[in-house]
């Protein structure tokens, strides 16, 4: 039997959702042990001038405890 927690974290990329997810998945296994998945809360971005600068995404990341 195994015990997963969900932690939630903000990732953010200057190119798309789709690489500020890649990235946050990327830096979260760095951190955290065991990662199995991780699921879009939610998604914003930042304008400025007129223009998207900035993609945000939420995301929950579940891990497996040791």
């Amino acid at each position: 039997m195994s015990v997963a927690r969900i932690t939630e974290i903000i990732a953010s990329s200057k190119k798309s959702f789709d690489d500020a997810v890649e990235e946050g998945v990327k830096r979260a296994s760095a951190t955290l042990k065991n990662v199995e998945a991780a699921w879009v809360k939610d998604q914003k971005v930042v304008v400025k001038n007129g223009k998207i600068a900035e993609y945000r995404v939420v995301l929950k990341v579940t891990f497996i405890l040791e």
